[in-house]
């Protein structure tokens, strides 16, 4: 969603500023804007489109000053466009605001400060905050921006400055992150830590509910209602290049060639030489008792947990339901103190999955979060924790995220499985050994990136691809459907093998690309007599296959091959071409990689 950057201290605000607001692209943008007080006044600037042509704009009279704020806004409110950039202020220009989040009774609160005379040149739920702090304000940011808040509704972050107590910003958060950098006699704020690591490395997470009061060389944070609040500092140990490209040509794939790693770091520590798995921060209620387990979580982590309802229910033979967290928070689920509850997300702010996190707590079922953010909201909600260990990942299309995501389900499965009794010796010690080996196939699965490049003009033309597969191969086909889909704007639809046959068949036409994933021995023949009716109707016809699969080359026009493994832990590997496949077919068509049209990294609203 938006970015947030803030900056008080001796140095020129506006380059720091715009540095930061640059290393928050990411998380998808259609305008930004930069505010910098001087000492006396405050001068705003902002423009839709991309960060260079606000740069461009400042080319010629960069504000001066040493405290400033910057924002790259995400349209939830009002078209992509200059007036509705942020930052905000009021039309005396007394108060400057910027907001990431929805302020749900803007409407309201709008119609209140119209009837009062206020004037709007927005429309924008954030510029009503900027009225309702200067409304509000009696020479005391910290009071003016409390009282503010206190009328306001909705899930947001928000960081306010005002031109009479210049070298003083204060912010609030409701749900939406926001990270306090504290430097020497200067101070960052910002709503990831990637933003501000370069600076600084000693970081203060604010917590829902809280405000932050900063100056260049003090802080303070406290509830909304005035309550002190202590809060320990994290000492960051992130490589800054990890935030950088690192010589790839763009994020994703420097991310999919991170993923050895990153399932090295998942595993490395929780499964010891004897085969113990020890997962830190997981204290799950007797296994035994467990009537059911529910999982939870939207977009790319919602296809992780596809993958773990078969796993928990394979191996440790609980019933399974997984549900997209914007579905399940509306419904009236049968949620129960005997369930498990395990919520899915990269950031650990997606709004919906925490809205059903919450849902599920109230319910008494236990809390685990797999997430990839230490400090997030939902580690912080959550009884248990599953951190993936990731690191930082700058695409939006998650790939390294995904994959730690499913590593982290083998683990909790495998325990689950133990402590019910549920799994024999020998498919434990199977997948045991194949666990310590897997961040070795992730890499051997990278090797075949040639083949896969060699596919990618035959995309040109089609505007729809099919993704099949049956059972675990279903849940890969539906993550490799959705990262063609997010950056290379092909139309693609992922379906079980199976429900071909009911209509989508007749959408099959000659040189329709048809990606089959086959690597689920029970179900191979089943699926074979897909690839079959599809080739049929003339589709060109992709298979993913075990490198020894000796009978696929018969069915499929092509083959991307990847490393034996257990077909339980196929997921992992499979995953791996079709990553690869949307990156550089996305690459062919020429796009932005990193940024897709539309799409954010974190989905931090409903």
């Amino acid at each position: 969603m938006c970015g947030i950057i803030g900056y008080v201290g001796p140095q020129e605000a506006a380059p720091i500023v715009l540095d930061g607001l640059s290393r928050l692209e990411y998380r998808g943008y259609d305008s930004a804007g930069i505010a910098v007080h001087d000492g006396t006044r405050m001068r705003v600037a902002k423009a839709q489109g991309k960060l260079a042509r606000l740069a461009e704009l400042l080319e010629a009279e960069q504000p001066a000053g040493c405290f400033g704020i910057g924002h790259t806004r995400w349209a939830t409110h009002g078209e992509p466009s200059d007036r509705n950039a942020h930052p905000h202020t009021d039309p005396a220009g007394e108060v400057v605001v910027v907001h990431n989040g929805i302020i749900e009774n803007f409407t309201r609160l709008k119609e209140e400060l119209a009837e009062d005379g206020a004037e709007f040149t927005s429309e924008t739920d954030t510029e009503v905050l900027a009225h309702l702090v200067a409304q509000e304000y009696d020479g005391d940011l910290l009071e003016a921006v409390r009282r503010a808040v206190k009328r306001a509704e909705g899930a947001y972050a928000l960081v306010a400055m005002s031109r009479r107590e210049p070298g003083r910003m204060v912010a609030v958060r409701m749900i939406s992150p926001l990270v306090l950098g504290i430097g020497k006699g200067e101070m960052f704020l910002a709503s990831d830590i990637p933003a501000i690591l370069h600076h600084t490395r000693d970081i203060v997470v604010i917590d829902n509910g809280e405000m932050v009061d900063i100056t260049a060389d003090a802080w303070h944070i406290e509830t909304l209602d005035g309550e002190p609040v202590e809060r320990e500092h994290l000492e960051i140990t992130w490589d800054a290049q990890q935030a950088e490209k690192g010589g790839y040509p763009h994020f994703m794939l420097k991310e999919i060639f991170e993923q050895p790693h990153a399932a090295t770091e998942t595993i490395s520590g929780r499964l010891g030489e004897s085969g113990a798995i020890e997962l830190d921060g997981v204290d799950l209620p007797d296994p035994a008792s467990l009537e059911k387990i529910w999982v939870t979580a939207c977009g790319t982590a919602y296809h992780a947990g596809l993958v773990a309802k078969g796993l928990f229910e394979g191996l440790a033979r609980i019933p399974v339901e997984t549900e997209l967290a914007h579905e399940l928070r509306y419904r009236d689920p049968l949620i129960t103190g005997d369930t498990l509850t395990v919520a899915i997300s990269q950031s650990g702010e997606t709004a919906d999955t925490l809205a059903a996190a919450t849902l599920a707590k109230e319910r008494g079922s236990h809390l685990l979060a797999i997430t990839n953010v230490v400090g997030s909201t939902l580690s912080r909600q959550a009884d248990s924790v599953l951190y993936t260990r990731a690191g930082p990942e700058i695409a939006v299309a998650s790939t390294k995220a995904y994959l730690t995501m499913l590593v982290a389900e083998y683990l909790l499965a495998l325990q689950l499985g133990r402590a019910r009794g549920t799994i024999d010796q020998e498919l434990d010690a199977t997948l045991t050994a194949a666990l310590r080996r897997l961040p070795a196939r992730v890499g051997e699965a990278l090797k075949g990136e040639e083949d896969v490049i060699a596919l990618a003009d035959r995309f040109e033309g089609h505007e729809d691809v099919y993704f099949i597969g049956r059972g675990l191969d279903h849940a890969v086909a539906m993550e490799g459907s959705l990262k063609m889909k997010e950056i290379s704007y092909i139309h693609s639809e992922a379906m079980p093998a199976g429900e071909l046959k009911h209509g989508t068949l007749a959408l099959v036409t000659a040189g329709t690309p048809v990606v089959t994933v086959l690597t689920q021995g029970a179900v191979y023949d089943k699926t074979i007599s897909a690839v079959q009716e599809v080739k049929a109707r003339g589709a060109f016809t992709i298979a993913v296959a075990y490198e020894d699969d000796d009978q696929v080359a018969k069915h499929a026009d092509r083959v991307l091959r990847i490393p034996r493994v257990p077909d339980l832990l196929a997921p992992v590997v499979a995953i791996v071409p079709l990553q690869l496949l949307a990156y550089h077919v996305a690459v062919a068509r020429g796009h932005d990689i990193d940024q897709p049209r539309n799409l954010a990294k974190s989905v931090t609203v409903e």
